[in-house]
């Protein structure tokens, strides 16, 4: 069988920058999907993208599917044929169905009887005729939010299509996709070299257009980027500012990079160097250039599409175009020093937060008490966090945020510092929002730290208590993200603050506002509790472990660490295993017989010396065990119960539990509930698998 290299290219208008990488990513699965289901072999898929294409190459494609035998069962024989032996009407059916006559027929003889058979070789189709169906589907399933149609044509797709390739090594497969004919006609570069050319071979893609000034891999054009983008700080003595997310935006937006350096006015750095940067990377897809000590520089590097012979002529058009972006940045900035943030918080009465919730003000207050609240927890300034709180949502209120909303909260920090505040009272107004996203930086002092689970909090509470819970993938208001905010500040941070007391003095701070008030306080503290889960999991911690620590439902988010910390290190050890199964049985054991009075254990009624044994090594360790719970030293905790090991083996191996004598039966009972009791002080241990 005969094998090639298939590309597939559709030919577009600038296609849109965002979406570039998940378009063609999509392509491609959908495409390698269609191959597999048709049974078509092949060695590997890749994909390909510019700002005017989409293509995919599939490496050793074979001409066509494999011929298959195929066997195709028919009617029972008892109704095959009638009383006479002529063939009944059903079975002539499907014997025409299959192309033969019932005489054709062959038997199969089963345990349950015999049917008709037919056996026969489908031969397997040809790409040629396979693929523009495939194309087609492939298209049709992109994530394409909004689809345009041009011209008089019905047909849609999301820009308007030139061009379309499909080449089986040197042959063109012919078929018609989104209303174009299929050649080996591909566009270059819309400025640099020819504007078409034939394409002779699958093979020569690549090649071929980066002859005519197109790099069509987007990973290889996007590591051209990062080495120009990099080496052109380098000689600036400076570091680009160069997210993945923006590196692949302006990947998407040029087909043939070129890195160049310009500047603006060393004025303008008396803005807020955020505020600066924002500008530049969101609004014009530049990457600003840090110095060694961590200000920004008067100098920015951009990505240009085509290779000019005069390169400032380009240079000085990109300054042209920052320049209005960061005067409107300097004039919102001198403005909104004339106003201070307290006195913009009448104007947050101007905002609602959520219709049954309130305003912006309402919201304000509450966090100003509930950071309070929560400092007080931490021995930290009630007034400062009170104050944080009170003021954290005013800059949005300022021409600046309005204008560039990212920077919320750092101009905050701005401004606040203008106005005189307290410096950790400015802190927290631009950390209130950590960790703004998975591996962000979490607030860096205690006041921060109050006003921004304060904030999170809050929303918690409010949207749980007007009904509006998460469910699937709907969360309009992020409560995941706060929930995992407020995990990762408290454990973290090692803050020794109790989730179910936040969120019954937050319920409080709503007054009348709030709906579904019945088992609030349980619904939030699970909910985020609940986000554990998945956080320990991505940590690769045992999904017993964290059920084990979950069942004992411990409220301070520092103190569940902690407990997952030391289960973790005690179900690794021999003894814990062997302890996790002693605990399962005697939680069995326990589930069907009520112990009233764990400090009923009468000596006099023991028997058997491993009974009086295992009493004494209970009592020797309880106070010990308890003071170690007090101090939340779970790993001593389980250092002590592990001396247990070999005394509740020799208990198991040598005591009949359920004695015929009801007295001795309970105090043995009695003793099991008090070894239950001391393992229950950290985690439900009997939930341990016993496979490592």
């Amino acid at each position: 069988m005969r094998y090639e290299n298939l590309l597939v290219e559709i030919g577009t208008e600038e296609l849109p920058p965002k979406a570039l990488g998940k378009l063609a990513q999509a392509f491609a699965d959908n495409l390698q999907g269609a191959l597999d289901t048709a049974e078509l072999k092949y060695t590997s898929i890749k994909w390909f993208a510019s700002p005017r294409r989409l293509a995919v190459n599939v490496i050793g494609l074979a001409e066509q599917q494999e011929d298959k035998l195929i066997e195709k069962k028919g009617p029972a024989v008892s109704v095959a044929f009638d009383e006479s032996g002529q063939a009944t009407k059903a079975a002539q059916g499907w014997a025409r169905s299959n192309g033969i006559t019932v005489e054709q027929a062959e038997r199969l003889t089963t345990d349950k009887g015999e049917w008709l058979l037919f056996k026969g070789e489908a031969k397997g189709e040809q790409v040629s005729s396979l693929l523009t169906a495939m194309i087609d589907g492939a298209l049709k399933k992109l994530p394409i939010p909004k689809a345009m149609r041009w011209g008089s044509s019905p047909i849609q797709f999301i820009r308007p299509v030139h061009t379309v390739t499909m080449l089986f090594g040197a042959d063109v497969i012919e078929g018609n996709i989104l209303g174009i004919d299929s050649d080996r006609i591909i566009n270059g570069h819309r400025f640099h070299g020819e504007k078409q050319f034939s394409l002779s071979h699958a093979d020569d893609y690549l090649a071929q257009l980066e002859a005519h000034y197109v790099l069509a891999d987007f990973s290889a054009r996007k590591d051209k980027i990062r080495h120009q983008v990099n080496a052109a700080a380098q000689k600036e003595d400076a570091v680009a500012d160069m997210n993945e997310d923006l590196l692949d935006e302006v990947t998407a937006l040029v087909e043939w990079p070129v890195a160049l350096t310009a500047s603006f006015d060393d004025s303008f750095l008396e803005v807020p160097k955020e505020a600066l940067i924002y500008t530049m990377k969101d609004d014009q897809k530049y990457f600003p250039l840090i110095d060694q000590n961590g200000q920004l520089k008067s100098r920015f590097v951009f990505v240009t599409n085509i290779e000019s012979k005069d390169p400032m002529q380009i240079i000085s058009g990109n300054e042209k175009v920052i320049r209005p972006r960061l005067a409107d940045a300097e004039f919102f900035f001198n403005t909104d020093k004339k106003t201070t943030l307290e006195s913009r918080l009448e104007s947050l009465k101007t905002v609602l937060f959520q219709k049954q919730l309130g305003t912006l003000y309402e919201k304000s207050q509450r966090i100003s008490e509930l950071a309070g609240t929560i400092a007080n927890m931490l021995s930290s300034d009630v007034s400062q966090a009170s104050r944080a709180g009170l003021l954290s949502k005013t800059d949005l209120m300022t021409n600046m945020v309005m204008e560039f909303p990212d920077v919320q909260g750092v101009m905050g920090m701005h401004y606040a510092k203008h106005d005189g505040e307290h410096d950790k009272v400015a802190l927290a107004l631009n950390e209130q929002y950590m960790p703004r996203f998975a591996g962000d930086q979490l607030p860096t002092s205690n006041i921060s730290c109050a006003v921004a689970i304060a904030d999170k909090i809050d929303t918690l509470v409010g949207i749980f208590g007007i009904g509006q819970v998460p469910k699937g993938d709907k969360d309009p208001f992020a409560l995941r993200r706060a929930a995992i905010g407020v995990l990762r500040i408290s454990v973290e941070m090692r803050l020794p603050l109790d989730l179910a007391a936040l969120v019954q003095a937050s319920i409080n701070s709503f007054g009348t506002k709030l709906t579904h008030v019945e088992d609030l306080e349980s619904q939030v503290v699970d909910f985020i509790l609940g986000r554990f889960r998945a956080w320990y999991q991505d940590q690769h911690i045992d999904i017993d472990v964290i059920q084990a620590v979950a069942a004992r439902r411990p409220t301070k988010p520092a103190d569940f660490a902690a407990r997952i910390e030391a289960v973790s290190a005690f179900k690794s050890l021999t003894s814990g295993l062997a302890l996790a199964s002693a605990n399962k049985r005697v939680a069995n054991i326990l589930a069907k017989n009520k112990v009233t009075d764990t400090n009923s254990i009468n000596p006099s009624l023991f028997e058997n010396e491993h009974e009086s044994a295992l009493a004494e090594a209970l009592s020797d360790i309880e106070e010990t065990v308890n003071a170690f719970v007090v101090d939340a030293n779970y790993q001593g905790v389980f250092t002590e119960l592990a001396t247990l090991h070999d005394k509740v083996d020799a208990f198991f191996d040598n005591v009949m539990v359920m004695a015929e004598d009801q007295n001795v039966r309970n105090n043995r009972l009695a003793l099991l509930s008090k070894l239950r009791t001391l393992f229950l002080l950290v985690a439900d241990i009997s939930i341990l698998n016993q496979q490592q």
